[in-house]
């Protein structure tokens, strides 16, 4: 269950406030904001534009995000006594002390934000975010701005692309927070790795915060820290309809695991008493959730032993256990044998609730190791991801830029020694040409101020970088970016995108 809405919402927003004040900028946003206010240029009307330069991954789109956390950091954009205070203090000493009073009295009221909305499937090149406002305003938003959808926007894409190799039908579950590059970037990962597709975390404060669906039950640590059943306590369980005295669940499940020694082949003597303590211990602690991690030691001699023999106890108690995670060793070998011992103790012990079982792989996941195993015989459900989802090893950065394109309604344009990095001038509409079925053709460029295109219409489009055309007729044109920020908004629940 996520925090109620107001109060998630606050959260977010105290969260923001946080992590991304003002003052987490670049110091040359300030130098270059005091000298446009020191010639009198800073209220000049002037329009950034943020794009990428590449499809990231070597694929071929990227999925935008981080919109929302830009609205709330433009709301809440104001320079506190203290952050002016130390300004103040770095800046050079000749710095006109009434530049310092107009940074106490600066917010984004002036300014206007239009973004391609939260998570749409985008393009290089494509201007993604035009920022409209007063010249000084306007840059000093700059680097909080690329820093809020650079990483945003490439671990939602990565999430995408481990999505697509996966397939539809697979859980997937985020479990980077360890691995994250510090404790924000854990969060933003949970976020907006469930937006790409991920369907659980298990991050506990991204639970809270976003309402994404929570997943874990024990690591390894757990079961190494017992050695005996005699440290299990306390032995009995109460059957699941409560009516009857507690079982002694450590009688029940050693008289099953000598009957699934012996349908199995099995050599009790290299059963690990210590992690079948560890079982019962999670298991009459949480009977309705009872998922191990079976590999502590060794997962054909006991660890898929021990499990079946406290599963099946619950099961005779009326609880329902829900499965095993394998974290080591080949996944997809191993799940197989693990579903053909459940299947079989389903027959052989008439508890069709092994049928359902469910078995979670982790161990290392990758984009291509996912690939990999979609192509193989495997029986697992749900698959953690952890290190290659959250650090992005792939490409660290999508590497957004903000570029000025206009001011004072004067197309502006950046020339580089790098043809790559020059910018393509002037305040633009962005559309997206859909064919009869709905797919995208293109995402047409125009300056603001041209006619949209029209479906049915033949246009002749330049490629960037190209000399030849192309001729296209859409059957649908819609507006790809939206305006998401003129004013300040009266609630947290009114900034949405």
């Amino acid at each position: 269950m996520a925090a109620p809405l107001s109060k998630a919402c606050e959260a977010i927003e105290r969260s923001i406030r946080a992590r991304v004040p003002p003052m987490l900028t670049d110091l040359y946003q300030f130098t270059m904001a005091y000298a446009y206010w020191n010639s009198g240029r800073h209220n000049e009307p002037a329009v950034f534009e943020l794009f990428f330069r590449e499809n990231p991954f070597g694929g071929g789109f990227s999925l935008f995000s981080g919109v929302h956390d830009c609205l709330l950091f433009l709301r809440n954009f104001r320079f506190t006594e203290e952050d002016v205070e130390y300004l103040r203090s770095v800046l050079p000493p000749t710095t006109n002390p009434a530049f310092f009073q107009f940074l106490r009295e600066l917010d984004c009221s002036g300014v206007t934000l239009r973004a391609v909305p939260e998570a749409t499937v985008v393009f290089a090149r494509v201007p993604l975010m035009e920022v409209d406002g007063p010249l000084a305003v306007v840059q000093l938003l700059e680097t909080s701005l690329l820093c809020l959808v650079n990483y945003a926007s490439l671990v939602c894409s990565n999430a995408a692309r481990f999505r697509l190799a996966a397939g539809p039908d697979r859980k997937l579950l985020e479990l980077g927070l360890r691995r994250a590059q510090g404790p924000d970037g854990g969060l933003t990962a949970s976020r907006y790795t469930h937006i790409g597709g991920f369907d659980m975390t298990s991050n506990v404060q991204a639970g809270f915060l976003f309402g994404i669906p929570v997943a874990g039950t024990m690591a390894h640590s757990y079961v190494t820290s017992f050695s005996s059943l005699e440290e299990v306590w306390p032995q009995t369980l109460l059957p699941a309809d409560g009516e009857k005295d507690p079982i002694d669940l450590i009688s029940l499940t050693k008289g099953l695991l000598g009957r699934l020694c012996e349908l199995l082949g099995a050599e009790p003597a290299k059963i690990h008493e210590g992690e079948l303590a560890a079982f019962l211990s999670y298991a009459i602690a949480y009977p309705g959730n009872f998922l191990p991690v079976i590999d502590s030691y060794s997962v054909s001699c006991s660890g898929l032993l021990n499990f079946c023999a406290v599963a099946m106890a619950l099961i005779e108690l009326g609880h329902q256990p829900r499965g095993v995670r394998l974290d080591s060793g080949d996944l997809c070998r191993q799940s197989v044998e693990v579903r053909r011992v459940f299947k079989h103790c389903a027959k052989q012990f008439s508890v069709p609730v092994f049928e359902s079982l469910i078995i979670v792989g982790t161990n290392n996941i990758s984009e291509q190791s996912m690939m990999e195993l979609s192509k193989k015989e495997n029986e697992i459900n749900v698959v953690g991801v952890g290190t290659h989802l959250v650090t992005c090893t792939r490409q660290p950065s999508l590497g957004c830029v903000y570029k000025l394109v206009e001011v004072r309604g004067s197309p502006r344009m950046k020339f580089s020694e790098d043809p790559e990095k020059s910018t393509v001038p002037g305040k633009k509409a962005v559309y997206r040409l859909l064919d009869s079925e709905g797919h995208p053709l293109m995402d047409l460029l125009c300056l603001s101020e041209e006619p949209p295109p029209l479906a049915g219409q033949t246009l002749r489009c330049y490629p960037l970088g190209q000399e030849a055309h192309l001729a296209v007729t859409p059957t649908q044109v819609t507006c790809l970016r939206q305006e998401v920020w003129t004013i300040v908004p009266p609630q947290c629940s009114n900034i949405t995108t």
